[in-house]
């Protein structure tokens, strides 16, 4: 091009927005390689994007195809100081953009389940799909025989339902299809069956006496089970009912189970009773019914430290805190609600028995089922120990705690179509 030419032709200022502006002219015979000078315009479109707040991605059609590579034209003139100049950089950056870094709008996340039964399903599905496959790998012959028997029986107690369940669940097969042939579905039934017939005797729903105010609800539990979630869960479900709650955050060993009780007191409206961290938890917990019955509030829920079962000291400061709660109101607490994580296995045999014993556990509130394929636990605790079961959670949301139901529980931990949807 000779430079007549160059000189005649208009540049891109003047092509784009019909005028001339002071510029910088950029052609072929620039020392500066064509590299370099896209680099250089990307760094300027960079270096005025990090004066905004927020940068918003256009957004891109599905299915739109990106140009494998845009290039700069060898006479583009780019103009500086002038009024239009944002506009100019706002172009040069989308032709400028690479196809690698532009991430396309992402699909919408899979809608959570509107109903418990669903979500109760979806929550227990480690613990159905293993359960299904050990099963479905021990029933590999058309016949039902002392063997495979003997192996269904080692699974059923790998998988935490208990021996006692195990035992039955055996015994009814040997009983009616012994030398017959059965199906997996047949045995995911059977076992439907029996877990349903343990924990129907356990399923009670938890009711506050409204004659007694305040209805004082102590929690207990190891560290990391959920009580103060959980706290927040039953506040909710409370509060909604018209009921005026009142938490006490008795917890004062942690300063972080101060502030998330306080936390949750906001989003449920209800006053959260606090002491500085490091403060004695009777002492607390005395404050918390005095002031709860002075003001006739209708439930009091008391948090309380996570402690080990197997440390002595620990549990004695409960059993202390039962009996300063005493001193205000000799039949409270009316009710004390273990919370059993359910990642924790056997283990969760061990609290029941000992906190049952050092602290009258009336009820249990089995939680993070949704964490684990070990769901069967619950089935061996209620088996042996026979305590009410109220609530069951299959995760961190408000909604993910609801009364236990034994028959939707044995449905969804056997993948069977025995429980009715809600």
């Amino acid at each position: 091009m000779s430079e007549n030419e160059k000189d005649e032709k208009p540049g891109f200022f003047k092509r784009l927005f019909g005028s001339e502006a002071p510029s910088k002219t950029i052609d072929s015979n620039d020392e500066l390689s064509a590299g370099e000078v896209k680099k250089d315009i990307v760094e300027e479109v960079k270096d005025e994007a990090s004066s905004l707040e927020s940068v918003v991605a256009p957004e891109v059609p599905a299915g739109t195809e990106l140009p494998a590579e845009t290039k700069l034209p060898a006479e583009t003139e780019l103009p500086t100081g002038s009024p239009a100049e944002s506009e100019v950089m706002a172009a040069a950056s989308a032709a400028l953009a690479e196809p690698v870094g532009v991430e396309l709008a992402q699909s919408k996340p899979e809608e959570e389940p509107k109903n418990w039964f669903s979500r109760l399903t979806s929550g227990l599905k480690r613990t159905s799909d293993q359960l299904g496959d050990n099963i479905g790998a021990v029933f590999t012959k058309k016949k039902l025989d002392a063997q495979t028997l003997e192996e269904l029986e080692d699974v059923l107690i790998q998988a935490d339902l208990g021996i006692d369940t195990a035992m039955a669940i055996v015994e009814s097969l040997e009983k009616d299809r012994f030398d017959k042939e059965i199906s997996t579905n047949d045995v995911r039934a059977v076992l439907a069956r029996e877990v349903e017939k343990t924990l129907a005797k356990v399923a009670v729903p938890f009711e506050i006496d409204n004659i007694k105010k305040p209805f004082v609800i102590l929690m207990v539990g190891v560290n990391g089970s959920g009580k103060t979630t959980t706290i927040g869960k039953l506040a909710d479900k409370f509060s909604s009912e018209g009921k005026n709650v009142v938490l006490a955050a008795g917890d004062t060993f942690r300063a972080a189970a101060i502030e998330q009780l306080q936390i949750w007191g906001k989003r449920t409206s209800c006053e959260v009773i606090t002491r500085p961290a490091g403060s004695d938890a009777s002492g607390l917990a005395f404050e918390a019914v005095t002031k709860a019955k002075q003001d006739a509030s209708d439930v009091l829920i008391i948090d309380t430290a996570g402690r080990l079962q197997n440390r002595d000291e620990l549990m004695a400061e409960l059993e202390k805190t039962i009996r300063v709660i005493k001193k205000v109101d000799e039949t409270a607490p009316h009710a004390v609600l273990l919370t059993l994580d359910a990642t924790t296995g056997q283990n969760a045999l061990q609290q029941v028995e000992i906190f049952g014993k050092r602290a009258g556990v009336s009820g249990l509130v089995m939680t993070k089922l949704d964490g684990t394929a070990r769901g069967g636990i619950l089935v061996a605790i209620a088996k042996k120990y026979t305590l009410p079961v109220h609530y069951i959670g299959v995760g961190e949301g408000v909604n993910d705690l609801e009364p236990f139901d034994a028959k939707d529980f044995a449905a969804a931990i056997t993948g069977t179509t025995i429980g009715e949807n809600k």
